[in-house]
């Protein structure tokens, strides 16, 4: 498979977050784009009413020699965590992950005020991959040094070392996020037995319409769906891709 029909066999919405990912921070680090026009500013958007920043700043990354690495470290796993959500527990409803994604959006946008994380793309990228270890939590994954643990401790992991090694917040507040929506989605209405509360807007069903009815994989508690079989790489983050 060559780099056209790879991109091209992407998720519809997997495609769309890498592609403006790429494309924003690319043209940041080649001095097209002013970066500081497009970061999560809050006394830029609340005294100047720049409120594209609260988008911007989901898909801009700053490119440096530093952050070279843990940048395609992010795509790497947009790529692979976002990709299995929306083909496999998602693929009848694009609707509700496009939703998902504009929850947690939402929530990193909140997050990253109270905080003053300029820069969302941890935050997004942690909280989907929270989710998918969720409704994936019997997966055996793979990390450094060829330690292998279930899917359920991996956001732990990554939050852990970019604590230690960078002293950042974003991901644990992607795991915040993450764990929000997971809580609102599925365990209040199905283990505590609650009214759903976070239903898909109708407009968004009707922009983006099921494929085939409902949910793909959905209606069973997560915890109580056989566990799909492990990814063939399921490299934790910070893994050096390529080697063994």
């Amino acid at each position: 498979m060559d780099a056209g029909q790879w991109y091209r066999s992407l998720p519809r919405f997997t495609r769309y977050w890498l592609t403006a990912t790429v494309v924003l921070s690319l043209l940041c680090r080649f001095e097209l784009l002013s970066i500081s026009a497009l970061y999560l500013d809050r006394s830029q958007i609340f005294g100047r009413l720049q409120l594209w920043r609260c988008v911007t700043s989901l898909f801009v990354f700053p490119i440096t020699p530093n952050t070279a690495f843990h940048f395609l470290i992010n795509c790497y796993f947009i790529v692979q965590y976002s990709t299995r959500l929306e083909k496999d527990q998602y693929s009848r409803s694009p609707s509700d992950y496009l939703y998902l994604l504009i929850v947690t959006a939402v929530l990193a946008n909140i997050g990253g005020l109270l905080f003053q994380v300029n820069f969302l793309m941890d935050m997004m990228v942690m909280a989907v991959t929270y989710i998918w270890c969720q409704l994936n939590k019997d997966v055996t994954v793979s990390f450094w040094f060829g330690s292998r643990f279930k899917a359920i401790y991996l956001p732990w992991v990554l939050a852990a070392f970019e604590f230690i090694f960078k002293f950042s917040l974003a991901s644990l507040l992607g795991i915040f996020n993450g764990h929000v929506y997971f809580f609102l989605k599925f365990q209040y209405s199905q283990e505590l037995g609650g009214n759903a509360l976070l239903e898909t807007p109708q407009f968004l069903k009707r922009l983006v319409p099921d494929t085939s009815g409902g949910f793909g994989g959905f209606g069973v508690p997560p915890e109580s769906r056989a566990p799909p079989r492990a990814p063939e790489n399921p490299w934790g983050r910070g893994m050096t891709l390529g080697t063994d």
